[in-house]
């Protein structure tokens, strides 16, 4: 009996901790530039090569650029 009793607390407690951890979802820096950028009207060109994706957007004050390549992100924001 005390091993079923263990064996639902543990099963219990596995399950309330995966379920507990999880993250909202959370806005990444690349993501908020996108929505910003497309907030102000921006030009948004994509380019995708493989693993490799460029995003080009700009504004008539604002161009920013961002490379990612494979889990390596570059922005840089130009502003005039």
């Amino acid at each position: 009996m005390k091993k079923v009793i263990f064996t639902v607390l543990a099963v219990a407690f596995m399950s309330f901790s995966f379920t507990s951890c999880r993250e909202e979802e959370k806005k990444t820096e690349t993501q908020e530039l996108i929505e910003e950028m497309e907030a102000e009207g921006a030009d948004i060109e994509t380019k995708v090569d493989g693993d490799e994706t460029k995003i080009k957007m700009e504004t008539e004050d604002k161009e920013v650029k961002i490379k990612t390549d494979g889990g390596d992100t570059k922005i840089k924001v130009d502003e005039d």
